[in-house]
């Protein structure tokens, strides 16, 4: 018996209903749904703990980000393991634009070298936009430490190989690979006292248990206005900001030792382009409002917003630098 039109254009309603429920259903028109993100509150990674530079970052900028986008975005602190732990969440999260995360050197590039094996991959991750800089600090416990410049510093260590020790943070941190690039610039050698964490590395530095380190800006302002430490040099080519009287390695004829603790903005790869490209733009507007910009520099941030793209070609670069680094200096974290 012949079927009726009534009847054909009736299933065929019902197998267009069916395919388009499960196309919804596996993510297929994620490009289309990105018209109404977001509908609820964000999800932002921090894999540092509460209290630190990585956080205050993150809680200035997010009322500000989230009134732009007309949501609430969530600080979601999950440290350990050097950032992998938090990281490593936001990698397996879903690509859906509710997720976001505060990369940084170690997650996105240091990691991948210091690490045999990751849970994550850096290319787990989609670029949003850069962020901020911590610029770091050759620093001295005080006046009487026994330098009185970064050039008189250089001199007394290599004319005395392994009788000096410096704290970090810990092993693979910025703040470590710093020092690492600069003994390997200048062909000096000092003892490395990793510990776990800034806040207890500084608290060692000003009591003098260990008479020299690496420090970010916001680590260390405080303690250098109260006078408990005394910065001898910025590693950067030019001297910065918030200490104008502090010179550049670059001026103590020490180049090629540029470093800093950034902060970039990432989505689990897969996020929809659509909302890569309009959080990219709200995050670039965010960063220049003056307000927000001013309390972030007043902690010890350099300020410096870039896109998607320019992010992902800083990486390459940085990463090309690092593993260099790491692999000849025979650097591990396991």
């Amino acid at each position: 018996m012949p079927v009726r039109s009534t009847d054909a254009a009736r299933r065929s309603l019902l197998i267009t209903g069916a395919l388009g429920a499960t196309a919804g259903a596996l993510g297929w028109p994620a490009a289309a749904r990105a018209d109404t993100w977001p509908s609820k509150p964000v999800r932002w990674v921090v894999a540092y703990p509460a209290g630190g530079g990585s956080d205050f970052l993150a809680r200035q900028l997010a009322p500000v980000l989230g009134k732009a986008l007309g949501q609430t975005l969530i600080i979601d602190n999950k440290p350990g393991a050097a950032g992998i732990i938090g990281t490593d969440n936001a990698a397996k999260s879903p690509p859906d634009g509710y997720t976001i995360l505060t990369g940084d050197n170690g997650a996105m590039v240091f990691n991948s070298a210091l690490y045999k094996k990751l849970p994550y991959s850096p290319a787990d991750f989609a670029p949003v936009g850069f962020m901020a800089r911590f610029p770091l600090l050759l620093l001295v416990v005080n006046p009487n430490a026994g330098f009185s410049s970064a050039k008189q510093w250089l001199e007394t260590i290599k004319a005395r190989p392994g009788k000096y020790s410096y704290a970090s943070p810990g092993v693979g941190s910025p703040h470590h690979l710093a020092m690492e690039l600069l003994k390997d610039r200048t062909n000096s050698y000092i003892v490395h006292v990793p510990y776990r964490g800034t806040s207890f590395a500084t608290q060692d530095l000003i009591a003098g248990v260990v008479p020299m380190g690496i420090l970010d800006t916001a680590a260390a302002l405080p303690h250098l206005r109260a006078g408990k430490l005394k910065a001898l040099a910025v590693l950067a080519p030019r001297r910065i900001a918030a200490l104008p009287d502090v010179p550049s390695f670059d001026e103590t004829g020490v180049t090629g030792v540029e470093v800093s603790a950034w902060q970039g903005l990432f989505v689990p790869k897969g996020t929809p382009d659509a909302i890569v490209t309009r959080l990219s733009a709200e995050l670039g507007k965010a960063l220049t409002q003056p307000e927000l910009k001013a309390k972030l520099e007043d902690f010890g941030l350099e300020v410096a917003p870039g896109d998607a793209p320019s992010l992902a070609r800083f990486i390459q670069a940085e990463t090309q630098k690092w593993h260099a680094l790491i692999r000849s200096r025979g650097i591990s974290a396991e």
